[in-house]
């Protein structure tokens, strides 16, 4: 039942019409860093790119810190900075991730790519904004055929129980180049 709340909730804070309010004095920094897969910030590792090109990617598993006390949602939007249509605002989709409240560090896991229902407790916020042979529900890994285009996420915790658009926390994380 939380899931479902927290998905609807989501589907309200990120909607493209809405606006994000912020904590008074503006967003706290989250500490973000990968915790397996072969993700290091500079390169896509092999195999974590798009079925396109052989790949059978998952996001990559990672630990927040950090965590204002009243976060119950984290949201990771995933980027191409290379490809304007997938460059911001999760062109690559949006995986949310439900927190217990009062926890200071979390554990994101790994979410298959190109799939709308995902295990667990993580769900597809919002799909990737590919077409064509790219398309893919959901998350879209990686898929520039190795041209060297480079990979960015964007995590952000929210406190959806005060209010549906409550960020209070956020920071960049780079993916690296495929």
């Amino acid at each position: 039942m939380r899931k479902v709340m927290l998905a609807g909730v989501a589907a309200l804070v990120l909607a493209g019409c809405q606006t994000t309010n912020t904590v008074e004095g503006g967003p706290a920094k989250l500490d973000v860093s990968f915790t397996g897969n072969g993700w290091d910030g500079e390169t896509v590792p092999d195999g974590q790119h798009c079925s396109k090109y052989g790949g059978d990617g998952e996001t990559p598993p990672m630990r927040v810190r950090q965590l204002p006390g009243r976060t119950d949602l984290i949201v990771v939007a995933f980027n191409d900075r290379d490809y304007q249509r997938l460059s911001h605002d999760g062109g690559h989709g949006k995986i949310g991730f439900p927190v217990e409240q009062e926890a200071d560090s979390v554990e994101l896991p790994a979410v298959p790519g190109g799939r709308a229902e995902l295990p667990g407790d993580p769900y597809v916020v919002a799909k990737n904004r590919a077409t064509g042979d790219y398309a893919q529900p959901g998350y879209l890994p990686p898929c520039s055929g190795g041209r060297g285009n480079d990979y960015f996420a964007v995590v952000k915790a929210f406190d959806t129980d005060s209010d549906p658009n409550l960020l209070l926390a956020k920071a960049t994380v780079e993916l690296g180049s495929y």
